[in-house]
């Protein structure tokens, strides 16, 4: 009887133990099989150059000696990988992960993060990329928005020069899915300065 009990116990304990094992974490609670790796996150200097920041002018010089308001990009590169090293069925075009939108949303240090006012607003935009299992992908995608710089707090800035800057850490959250229509996600971290740059 004693032995009918702890089989019988066993039999109800198994399906719970593989369904919380079932869960992918890392991967905020997703049932994918396949983990999104954000290998890379880069922005420009103010001169252009590829970097590990971004740093954001207000108001670019044109030729002919105004002003014009130009968008920021950042590009991330991305990596999917098999939580099981080992899959028993083997590797399955499942497993590749489109990418199909993201997030940005911007906080500073000392604590003042009002949207509007303290830090531009945050903002969601749309991806339709493609990462391969065991292979890599590389998108671009607007850091900070045209409209930002027209808005408090970088409308500011323009008229202060490259004296006074504005930091702030910019969080993008990195949405998609894979083949089998399961959830991933991958977030990454840039600093940005915001000034008014000399050209």
């Amino acid at each position: 009887m004693n032995n009918t009990r702890k089989t019988l116990s066993l039999i109800l304990v198994l399906p719970l133990l593989l369904m919380l094992t079932a869960c992918n974490e890392v991967e905020n609670d997703s049932r994918s099989a396949s983990l999104l790796i954000l290998e890379n996150l880069v922005g420009t200097d103010a001169a252009g150059t590829e970097a590990n920041f971004c740093q954001s002018d207000v108001l670019k010089t044109t030729d002919t000696g105004g002003g014009t308001v130009v968008a920021d990009t950042a590009a991330a590169t991305f990596r999917v990988q098999s939580l099981d090293p080992a899959p028993v069925m083997g590797a399955s075009p499942y497993y590749d992960v489109m990418l199909d939108r993201y997030t940005v949303s911007y906080a500073r240090t000392d604590g003042k993060n009002n949207p509007g006012v303290d830090v531009p607003y945050p903002f969601e935009g749309s991806m339709s990329t493609l990462v391969p299992l065991g292979g890599t992908a590389t998108v671009s995608f607007v850091l900070v928005r045209e409209v930002a710089k027209l808005e408090p707090p970088l409308s500011r800035l323009v008229d202060l020069g490259a004296e006074v800057v504005l930091t702030a850490t910019a969080k993008i959250d990195f949405y998609g899915h894979d083949l089998a229509q399961n959830q991933v996600k991958a977030t990454g971290y840039l600093t940005i300065y915001f000034a008014n740059y000399a050209e």
